[in-house]
């Protein structure tokens, strides 16, 4: 499945420092449909290159992460469970900042 990642507030110096990624992911194990928790994993293990503990907490995101699918923030579509569709665009923004 196309889908388009980005990464800010911080974020993205986890990944590289790259802001966007357009990413091919494969469905685990015979799935028909990738939810955010799926997404969630594959982003750690492929995208993820150095503190994993800074963008994910157990099986989701950090407390001061907001997630958006296609500019809706996923509280409103159902967090993990999620479902996501060819060529969505998910965003990960930190809302912590230092001082």
């Amino acid at each position: 499945m196309q889908l388009t990642l980005e990464f800010g507030g911080g974020l993205e110096l986890l990944c590289e420092s790259v802001k966007v990624h357009n990413v091919n992911v494969d469905l685990q194990n015979g799935a028909e449909k990738l939810n955010m928790k799926d997404l969630l994993c594959w982003v750690r293990t492929n995208l993820i290159k150095e503190r994993p503990e800074m963008f994910m907490k157990g099986d989701s995101v950090r407390p001061g992460v907001l997630v958006l699918v296609n500019d809706c923030d996923w509280e409103l579509s159902g967090q993990l469970d999620t479902t996501l569709e060819e060529k969505d665009v998910v965003v990960f923004i930190s809302t912590l900042h230092g001082g």
